[in-house]
């Protein structure tokens, strides 16, 4: 089964009726990783599942315990997303893993890393297979609940197999020392595109802080009955709020400075909808990403400065949940010295590029691990049901991935992290 197959046989289990849903520690995703692990399994590697629910594949005569090099990615998706976003990279690494099958004594341990919960659109807590594995999640995510309101991440964990106490305690769930972590993605935006780049080198991860709920309250009123200079607005105090926001986002891109700010989620309250209404209570999200961590600190104290002056010119007030913050991360130039030298061996050149979306690369960086990724061109964005990832150039990025690693022969420095054993149990 080539690597194109697998992607679309996996799609085809997980389509909606519209695109993808592979919900984090969901059906979706528990799906996708049973397809992996058959297909894995048919080519002869071996399978283990980790502590915190995520999938390990092997050559299944290597058990060497030294520093692996890891490939991986992550399989969940939005509701309604695209096929290739995270999953492409996992495919991508079982290629590699294969294609290297007959060399691997010659190299450093290879292992493939199918991660769960990447995305935040299910619990509003982005990195959960990559941070639990880590130990890196705080014990207070596992409350964090589901988009629908009904359970929490924690009951969900456990219905996978996670040991959610070790995850509590932030227990390093490792099964193995890493030496470095290696991902392929597909562009999700369009540089590539525009650009006719199939492969590119990414330089770094926009780091990003985000509320997930802000509430604005002011005061509901008859539309026809309160005069303006009467009104609690909350819609127009969250526009004017939004509105300065984006002035000091031109202002500082105007700087110099790396910035992208996004209100995701706008909403009033359904059962008091009515044209004839005034509305007293607003909810929104509220996210900013950037390559620079004081960047990300300056604009979110800007945000809180911003709601104290429309709250006092509107006489409404602002309540905040507690901030969701993931750090910038550079990627390693060792391995995008790498990833461009074998671009150049196969006649592809790879531009460098920075990447605005997060990814688990971001996490392992974090920890202390050489990260490093490959984007994949892909048209209409990410997040959609109209990816378009082209075969040939899914096939062009495994080639340079699988040509920087071989190119390793077994000379790869010792990581620093310690493992932590396996489980026995396949992957859900």
């Amino acid at each position: 089964m080539t690597p194109f197959d697998l992607l679309d046989r996996i799609g085809q289990a997980t389509h909606d009726g519209l695109g993808i849903t592979r919900e984090s520690y969901g059906d979706g995703e528990s799906a996708a990783l049973t397809l992996l692990t058959q297909e894995a399994e048919a080519m002869g590697l071996a399978a283990e599942t980790d502590r915190a629910g995520n999938l390990w594949l092997r050559i299944a005569a290597d058990r060497r315990d030294e520093p692996a090099v890891v490939i991986g990615s992550h399989v969940d998706s939005v509701p309604q997303g695209g096929n290739y976003d995270g999953l492409a990279g996992v495919v991508a690494g079982i290629a590699v893993l294969q294609a290297l099958a007959a060399d691997w004594q010659s190299l450093p341990p290879l292992r493939v890393l199918a991660l769960r919960g990447e995305e935040s659109a299910w619990y509003g807590r982005a990195y959960v297979g990559s941070l639990a594995l880590l130990g890196r999640l705080p014990a207070s995510a596992l409350a964090l609940r589901h988009r629908t309101g009904t359970g929490t991440l924690g009951e969900a964990l456990a219905r996978c197999g996670a040991d959610v106490a070790a995850i509590a305690r932030g227990e390093l769930l490792l099964p193995a020392p890493v030496a470095a972590y290696l991902e392929l993605h597909i562009e999700q935006g369009p540089v590539m595109v525009a650009r006719g780049w199939p492969v590119a080198a990414v330089t770094g991860i926009r780091g990003n802080l985000r509320h997930n709920r802000v509430r604005c309250l002011g005061e509901t009123g008859h539309s026809g009955a309160v005069p303006r200079w009467l009104r609690h607005d909350a819609v127009l105090a969250v526009a004017q709020l939004l509105a300065r926001m984006d002035e000091h986002w031109r202002v500082l891109l105007q700087m110099g400075m790396d910035l992208v700010m996004t209100a995701g989620i706008f909403t009033t309250p359904a059962a008091s909808h009515a044209v004839s209404v005034i509305p007293g209570e607003v909810q929104f999200s509220f996210e900013v990403r950037s390559q620079d961590a004081e960047t990300l600190r300056r604009f979110h104290a800007l945000l809180k400065q911003e709601c104290e002056t429309v709250a006092a010119e509107r006489g409404v007030r602002f309540e905040f949940d507690e901030p969701v913050a993931s750090a910038p991360a550079t990627m390693d130039e060792g391995w995008i010295r790498r990833f461009e030298s074998a671009g150049a061996a196969l006649g592809q050149p790879l531009e460098r590029l920075p990447s605005g979306a997060g990814h688990d690369a971001a996490v392992f960086a974090a920890a202390g691990i050489p990260s490093a990724m490959l984007f994949v061109r892909n048209a209409h964005g990410s997040h959609n049901p109209h990816e378009a990832l082209a075969r040939e150039d899914l096939d062009a990025g495994i080639a340079v991935l699988r040509e920087a690693v071989a190119s390793l022969r077994a000379d790869l420095p010792v990581g620093a992290l310690a493992p932590a054993p396996l489980t026995a149990e396949a992957a859900p």
